[in-house]
């Protein structure tokens, strides 16, 4: 928002038309201020990007609104990272209700970004719900609201713009997919760009009215672009052969669903409007699957996001050749059964084939490989090759907690089931409580029949229950006897899929490995699980186990990080075999280690990595000295058992 100065003459905001470079991003918000059905931008980059400045900058070029009130400017709406459902829907507003007896609805911070910008920075640390909310109101255009006996819909249409930094944790698949667009943006590594910005952005500090007058008319002009565009926007014609490239390039690229396909045809029609242009062309279609589909290519928290040129080259040429085809008519139904086609049933042979080869690819977590180890072999050498991964089964740490939301453990908050009301204010409303409340008071306010008297008094919040995201650090044991007979490759294949289980439950994640004499931190916590994974197959093996100072740094590190972040729970997950090496009496010292972590109420989980015939049982007797859970490697696997781990107080 605009800072005031001198009392009456508001500082400008840095203007739209000054931005240096990110030709892309600028490119994508105007192309969702002419067209809101596009669906939003989210911006991906590093810090100091000019992410917030562009966006604020976009707003002050929306056409005016025209409401009941008359005309006004087209409004920024920031919604903070800590803002509950009430306050972004809208809901009803009790007081007026128990004073009046009215029922009065109060709307949201949706209503306010109607027609304007709605603007979510660290979109990514923004509660899950709410960010279904926000993508269901930017899809439909309108808000509706059912609670508390309270029905209200009312009009929702802006552009959501979403900003985020990849190293503090991603977004989930489903949700990049309801992003209509999204754009990487890095700081140029040109020192005459990088000279260019730092000069301009002095010049606004020190004189902001007449920097922007300097641009006034350039952002004038692209103003008026948009509202022109705006107007001729639905006589741009989508051709069907244009049409038929997009289908082909969405299908050529492996999307999920339909969405991909519209956005790209709206984003296409926005591109021509903008252009001024009357049909859409070869050239919309190509800007807009830039924008529209490199996001939608990352169905996992591992794969790479984004498209190169190359990719898309390939991609608009195949899809060329698609555009040029006639559509093929319907063929007759083939009145003879019996007759030579198959009716498009796979041979027997490449059935076969398929199956043996789906059957010989399958294993389960634990499983050891039969080849044989090379002779000669470094003992220090790296992980290699995971093994087979799988849909983990749930973890999580006892009792209730109060941190950041997520998807592991329980834990008090602002959404979810109700479980007991409060006098606290801000928290919804519980029904059953207000009421208990109010009939305690009936004798003193003298009511002998009819209604109920209530007061504001009366008010009682709901305490709710949902689920945290924890901080789960894993000991992963990577010593010589992990080593032996490729054994580590299960247990990385495990870590991989834990690491998968902790980017859904929005986790973050710490990775220790223990080998030779010392344990290391080969991750710091962080919610990146892309980098914990490339850690991980970089990870050095062979060598003792030190499983003492395993424990020891796992200690350390939940301590430090209890200090920076108070309200979010840890978890150690350990996954050895147990046997620890090493120094003088390496078993001796581990179990006094372990029960250290203990002493400081540390909830963990020992994943029993040991298999073969002789088995030792040294996994199970730390995971009693750590006074946690244990689950052995082959149980850990969500679909060979149902029942729900959890690690012990």
């Amino acid at each position: 928002m605009a800072v005031q100065q001198g009392g009456s003459n508001p500082e400008p905001g840095y203007p739209f038309g000054a931005i240096v470079g990110q030709d892309r991003l600028r490119l994508s918000l105007i192309l969702c201020a002419v067209h809101p059905g596009i669906g939003g931008v989210l911006i991906r980059g590093e810090k100091g990007t000019a992410k917030s400045t562009v966006v604020r900058a976009l707003a002050t070029l929306l056409p005016a609104v025209e409401d009941e009130h008359g005309s006004r400017p087209a409004k920024l709406v920031e919604l903070p990272i800590g803002a509950t459902e009430d306050r972004v829907v809208g809901s009803i507003d009790l007081e007026k209700v128990l004073r009046d007896g009215e029922r009065a609805f109060q709307p949201g911070l949706l209503a306010a970004a109607h027609r304007g910008v709605l603007y979510v920075d660290e979109v990514n640390l923004l509660h899950d719900h709410l960010v279904d909310v926000l993508l269901d109101a930017a899809a439909m255009g309108r808000v509706h609201v059912e609670r508390d006996g309270v029905s209200h819909s009312h009009p929702a249409q802006f552009v959501l713009v979403g900003t985020m930094n990849p190293e503090e944790g991603e977004l989930r698949p489903q949700l990049l997919d309801r992003f209509g667009l999204a754009v990487e943006v890095t700081a140029s590594r040109e020192v005459d760009v990088r000279m260019t910005v730092v000069r301009r952005r002095m010049d606004y500090e020190r004189d902001p009215h007449a920097f922007a007058a300097a641009f006034r008319d350039v952002d004038i002009a692209v103003a008026e672009q948009i509202l022109a565009a705006r107007k001729i926007l639905d006589d741009v014609v989508l051709s069907d052969k244009e049409l038929r490239r997009i289908a082909a390039l969405c299908a050529s690229f492996d999307v999920d669903g339909m969405r991909a396909d519209l956005v790209v045809a709206r984003t296409a029609s926005a591109h021509a409007a903008w252009r001024g242009a009357s049909d859409v062309t070869e050239e919309d279609v190509r800007v807009a699957a830039e924008l529209a589909l490199p996001h939608r290519r990352r169905r996992d928290p591992f794969d790479e996001p984004g498209i190169d040129d190359t990719q898309l080259d390939e991609a608009m040429r195949d899809a060329a050749e698609q555009a040029d085809q006639q559509p093929e008519p319907e063929p007759d139904p083939d009145p003879t059964p019996d007759g030579d086609g198959d009716g498009g049933a796979p041979r027997p042979d490449t059935a076969e084939e398929a199956e043996s080869s789906q059957g010989s690819s399958e294993s389960s977590p634990g499983t050891e490989s039969s080849e044989p180890r090379p002779t000669g072999a470094s003992s220090d050498k790296q992980a290699g090759t995971p093994g087979a991964q799988f849909r983990a089964r749930l973890i999580e740490v006892p009792g209730v907690g109060e941190g950041a939301p997520g998807r592991r453990s329980r834990s008090r908050s602002s959404h979810g089931r109700s479980v007991r009301p409060t006098a606290e204010r801000g928290k919804g409303l519980h029904l059953i409580g207000t009421l208990f409340a109010a009939a305690e008071q009936q004798v003193e306010r003298g009511r002998t029949s009819g209604r109920l008297k209530l007061a504001p008094a009366d008010l009682r919040g709901a305490i709710k229950e949902g689920r945290e995201g924890n901080l789960i650090v894993f000991v992963v044991d990577a010593s010589g006897s992990m080593a032996a007979r490729d054994r580590l490759s299960a247990v990385t294949g495990a870590v991989l899929s834990l690491l998968r289980d902790a980017y859904q439950r929005r986790d973050k994640v710490a990775v220790i490995t223990v080998r030779g004499t010392n344990a290391e931190t080969v991750l710091p916590p962080t919610s990146s699980v892309d980098v914990a994974v490339t850690r991980l197959r970089n990870m050095k093996t062979g060598g003792k186990s030190p499983l003492a100072q395993g424990f020891l740094k796992a200690r350390e590190l939940v301590l430090r990080e209890r200090v920076r972040d108070p309200l979010r729970r840890a978890l150690v997950v350990a996954l050895t075999d147990g046997r620890a090496t090493g120094g003088t009496d390496p078993v001796g010292r581990a179990r006094i280690a372990a029960g250290r972590v203990a002493s400081d109420k540390i909830a963990s989980v020992v994943v029993d990595c040991e298999s073969g015939m002789v088995r030792l049982g040294l996994a199970a007797d730390f995971a009693a000295c750590l006074g946690g859970g244990y689950v052995a490697l082959a149980d850990l696997s969500a679909e060979q058992v149902t029942a729900v781990v959890r690690a012990a107080a």
